[in-house]
This record gives C-alpha cells, structure tokens and sequence, in this order.
C-alpha cells in the first residue's frame, strides 16, 4: 500500500484532476496543500497585529468551514502545550435567538468571517452585531477577494479585512486567514501550529485516506473517529470534512466523533492520538490530505457539496412567503418507538437539534442513550442550523440509510430582531428547520420531528 499512497500523493501534489471523476472542481479547491508554509511565514504579521487588539473577548461571526476549525482551537487551548493570551474566542454558528442574545459584545473584537461573503448566517449575525456596537476599529472580515463581504469592510472601514487564497474550501480552510487569524487573536504561535501540520506523514496519511474509501465500499461506512475527552471538540471539524467532501451521489462516508471506542459490523474505526493543542494542527492536515484521497477511492468530487444549496433556498423560500408551513410535530416519546420500527442493519442516526447553545451534555448523553437503545448503531448529533453547513451535504446527498429526527425548541426564545429583514432570528431558525425538513423528505429520507422544552424528553 505505502508505493500506491505514495504514487498518490505525488499525483495529489502536482494538482492532478484525474485523480477524481470529469468536471470536477480541483482546479480551484487545492490551496490548502501549500497554505501551511504561506501562514507560517505571516505569523509574526498576524501576532504584531493581533497584539494590537485591546478586547478581552473575540466574537467570531461564521458558518460551516470559517467556524468549526476556530471552535476546536478554542475548545483545546487549555490542553497541554497551548501557551494562548488571556484573549477567549466566542463562537456564534447559530441563529437560535436565545444563543445571539446572549453573546456580549461590550469588550468584543467582531471576526466577521465568510468566503463567500453572501452567506445569510453571518450577515444577518453582523447585522446585529453592528447595531449593537458600530465601531468599525473593533471588526475585521476574512473572506476572498471581490466578495460582498470585502466590500463592506472597505465601505464601513473595518480595522482590516484578511483577503484568503480563493481556491481554497471552506472545510479545508482552517490552516489558512479563516483558521489562523482566530489563532493568533487567541495567542497561538502561528508559525508553530503551521510547522506542526507540516509534521503530518502524508503517505500515512493518504493510506488512511485509501482505507476509508475502501472500507466504505465493502460496507463499512460508519467512520468512528474516537479522540481523548479533552480533544472531543475536534469531532467538530473532522466530522463536516468527512461528511460534506464524501456524501454524494448516494455514497460516502458516515462520520462518528466519539470519545470511547464504538463498535459494529459497519464500523471503520480511526483512533487519533492527541496529547497538547499543537497536535491538533497535524491532525488537521492528516485528514485534509486523507479525505481527498478517500473522495479519489469513492469516485466522487471531494472539493464540491451539490446539495447544500438546497436547504438554502427553501429557507429563502419560505422566509419570502411568510407565514411559515405548519409541519406536524410527533410527542417526544415517540421517537424511540419510530427509531425502533424503521431502522436497518446498516442504517444511522442523525440528531438534529435546533436548540440554543449550551446543550452539549445533553445533547451527547441523548446520543449514546439512542447509540445504546438500538443496539450499538451509529447515531450523530448536532446543532441546526450548523450541520446544514457540515453535515447536511450527507443527509441528502450520501446513501438512503439514515433516520433524521429533527429537534426544535417549544419554548419561546427572546424576540431578537435582524435590523435589515422583515423578520426575526426566532422566524429564521424555524425557516431553517422547516427548509431543511422540506429537503429530506425530498430526497425521501425518513424523518421524525418532535418539539420539546428539555432534551431528556426523549427517552
């Protein structure tokens, strides 16, 4: 195996578009192979001005790829080996009222962090960040160039406005601006997060790569990254790389962070060593390189994410032809039962809980106790509408074997308003949750929704 991954890696290096099928859009995604060593020589740039930052507190404003690799850099800082300033990252992925509202924003620098710069999330959250405190010395934008976004920073005058490598990923961005400007703001040493990723053994790691697609074609799909407990944050990152670049075209891979071994006749297990902060910068780079080769394995695009628009326009639809579709809720003890009457030996669980922040213990106690009640199968959770931008692409796009049992809040969150729409982050959350509803049952996944006021309903 180490001649072929090493064969591989070489065609993966020279930026070979055949290593994955016809039309596919490499030729603009494979940045992140050399942006370690670019980052790596701006560190003392970003330390100098992240230094200059007189906020105790940075509030990053983003979806998807801009969010999840700073959330794990945040979540790990006080591991072994982080030496990080005093600085603490906020992250707000969410637009679930009660979450915004409580984000404080009265020693705050605002990270408004977008590739696109026109994706809904982080401009209606600027938006009410902005109304909150107009300071154009306390924001900075990372997004590419020409976008929206990077227009705004000029217009409003931000502090500065970081302008990525624009064939670049989201999901694979987080060792460029998007993940190393929260980075130093935090007090990391660039350079050093960079020369650690750099320490990945890459045959290593495009045979992990050729190991996961290999294992998901003779049916063991359900990929169990198990990480230490201080590290569980990394299930983040790793799981919207995994799901969003392989669930396509009925196929992928199925990704279950998890921080205790789980096994099963469709389980790939992958154990990740971690032991200080630093090593998750390796870890990063490991699977950026194994999931591109697993895409090659697959036989699928791993750099495009066909259904995500989807969800998407039916938010927009809905949200433009207010008032919002009633959907029939199910009582919340009936989700086991449904689970137990539907499930298929090879089959998972997605959990899909539009619930404010903060819900994390409950959140993961509900998966191992549904993990549990069905025998040891597979079962993912996640926050909505933050999966839309990470796992969703495989709820839809991947293999017809996962059982969605989408969660909402019945209990009224504050009235938040977004200043520059006709409604409210409360209307907007429930758009996303009847949008995304819309979109499965489309696809003719199996879908329960229940509404609760506390987790442990579900039982």
């Amino acid at each position: 195996m180490d001649d072929d991954a090493a064969a591989l890696l070489q065609a993966l290096r020279n930026r070979d578009a055949g290593l994955w099928p016809a039309g596919n859009v490499s030729a603009q995604r494979l940045g992140w192979l050399q942006v370690p060593e670019r980052m790596e020589a701006e560190a003392a740039d970003l330390a100098r001005w992240a230094a200059g930052i007189d906020q105790s507190t940075v509030v990053l404003l983003g979806m998807g790829g801009s969010s999840l690799g700073p959330a794990v850099l945040q979540a790990v800082r006080h591991t072994a080996g982080a030496a990080t300033s005093g600085r603490e990252l906020v992250v707000c992925d969410t637009t679930h009222p009660r979450t915004v509202a409580e984000v404080d924003l009265s020693d705050a620098f605002v990270l408004v962090s977008s590739k696109s710069g026109t994706t809904l999330e982080p401009n209606v959250l600027f938006d009410h960040a902005w109304g909150q405190m107009a300071d154009p010395n306390r924001y900075a934008a990372i997004t590419d160039p020409g976008t929206p976004l990077a227009t705004l920073a000029a217009e409003r005058g931000f502090r500065r406005c970081f302008l990525n490598p624009p064939d670049i990923g989201g999901r694979y961005s987080v060792l460029s601006y998007f993940g190393m400007v929260p980075a130093a703001l935090m007090g990391y040493d660039v350079a050093a997060l960079c020369r650690r990723a750099l320490d990945a053994d890459p045959v290593e790691a495009v045979a992990l790569g050729m190991t996961m697609g290999e294992e998901a074609r003779a049916g063991r799909d359900k990929v169990t990254v198990v990480v230490p407990e201080p590290f569980a944050a990394f299930g983040l990152w790793v799981e919207q790389l995994i799901a969003e670049s392989t669930g396509k075209q009925g196929t992928g891979c199925i990704p279950v962070p998890t921080t205790a071994p789980e096994e099963g006749g469709d389980r790939h297990v992958v154990p990740v060593h971690l032991s200080d902060a630093a090593d998750v910068a390796e870890q990063f780079y490991r699977f950026e390189l194994a999931v591109a080769i697993c895409g090659h394995v697959l036989g699928i695009d791993p750099f495009d994410e066909p259904n995500v628009a989807e969800s998407k326009k039916n938010t927009n639809d809905m949200l433009e032809s207010l008032p919002l579709p009633e959907i029939a809720d199910a009582p919340a003890d009936r989700v086991l039962p449904w689970l137990e009457e539907n499930a298929h030996q090879g089959d998972y669980v997605s959990l899909q809980a539009y619930v404010p922040y903060g819900q994390d213990a409950s959140l993961e106690a509900l998966r191992r106790a549904v993990r549990d009640h069905l025998g040891g199968m597979a079962v993912t959770a996640g926050y909505g509408p933050r999966f839309l931008h990470s796992t969703g692409q495989l709820h839809k796009g991947g293999p017809n074997t996962v059982l969605c049992v989408q969660i909402v809040w019945r209990r009224p969150g504050p009235d938040v308003a977004i200043p520059t729409k006709g409604y409210d982050f409360g209307t907007l959350i429930a758009a996303q949750s009847a949008g995304d509803h819309r979109s499965l049952v489309a696809h003719g996944r199996r879908v329960l929704r229940v509404a609760v006021d506390e987790l442990a309903e579900i039982s």
